[in-house]
């Protein structure tokens, strides 16, 4: 008479297979397959609430020794034993990804060196206009909260390399940091652009920026008139050696063009004062607000849809 088996699968281990390793000759020498499993998501389980109770345990050493919280991939960027004055880095943005994995990590370790407070605010632009860098900046100053004091006009392709660069809290009038006499391209002596900083006052005493350049250029050249409308004064680094040298400049025009298209009365418009437009009239919408880390570096980008008056300034978009 024959008669049909039906026990569940059996692992047997021999002498011979307890050769292949510690775990195995812990193991008893009849084991089914269900216990195996069993026995590997048990120690699985273990290992994992092992794993988090030690960077608990970690965590709070940190806290204890240095005085404060151990952030994971992210380096502090706001030690108050710094002095009372932070900054807030106004990158205005599009498209350039490349440049802001330079940037963020590049600016942090720049300033941190230096000892200066600071925060990193990339003001990406999402809408469909083109792009408007002055009113990109107008929205990270109302955007950029109230643990700043002084913010910094910041070109995302634009990096300092001389450390006796001033970055401090410019108290006495404006501090244009890429100087004609330093940036890579513009020499002009009313140049203002690249790199500025204004302390929140005197920006707001200038209403902020024009609203009304679309494009490429001259932004720059109209805040340097509401700065002397204003009656402010304008400070530029001084005992630098580097020269020309002083800042390393990603922009590749054959890789990234630049819109300087001038249609419909643009051409015209662009050298006359906008003595109304800026922070007063600026329109805009917050699309999403996301806290990032680049190269365990905090920063903060902002996509930002602006509005346009195409009776008012029909070269936003192009036909």
């Amino acid at each position: 008479m024959m008669y049909s088996s039906r026990r569940k699968p059996v692992l047997y281990f021999t002498k011979e297979d307890s050769r292949s390793g510690l775990l195995l000759r812990m193991l008893p020498r009849r084991c089914s397959i269900f216990k195996l499993f069993c026995t590997f998501i048990v120690f699985g389980f273990f290992s994992v609430m092992w794993l988090q109770y030690n960077c608990r345990v970690t965590s709070s050493q940190s806290s204890n020794d240095d005085g404060s919280v151990h952030k994971s991939c992210r380096e502090e960027i706001d030690d108050p034993t710094w002095g009372p004055h932070k900054i807030v880095i106004i990158v205005p943005f599009r498209e350039r990804f490349e440049e802001l994995l330079n940037f963020v990590p590049h600016m942090h370790a720049f300033l941190k060196k230096k000892k200066i407070r600071h925060k990193i605010l990339v003001i990406n632009q999402v809408d469909h206009y083109r792009f408007n860098r002055a009113s990109l900046i107008n929205v990270g100053f109302l955007e950029s909260g109230n643990d700043t004091d002084y913010l910094a006009m910041h070109d995302v392709d634009l990096l300092p390399q001389n450390e006796e660069l001033d970055y401090g809290y410019p108290g006495k009038g404006p501090f244009h940091v890429a100087s004609p006499e330093l940036h890579p391209l513009y020499h002009y002596k009313s140049y203002v652009g690249g790199i500025l900083l204004l302390t929140k006052q005197h920006f707001e005493l200038c209403n902020g920026m024009s609203n009304r350049f679309w494009g490429w250029g001259r932004e720059d050249d109209e805040f340097y008139r509401r700065i002397t409308a204003a009656g402010l004064q304008l400070y530029r680094p001084t005992g630098i050696q580097t020269g020309y040298k002083t800042f390393k400049h990603f922009h590749d025009p054959a890789w990234r063009r630049r819109d300087q298209k001038r249609v419909s009365g643009q051409k015209q418009e662009q050298f006359k004062v906008d003595k109304e437009g800026g922070l007063k009239n600026l329109k805009y919408s917050v699309g999403s607000r996301t806290d990032l880390t680049i190269a365990g570096v905090h920063c903060t980008i902002i996509n930002i849809l602006l509005d346009c008056d195409l009776n008012e300034t029909p070269w936003c978009i192009i036909n």
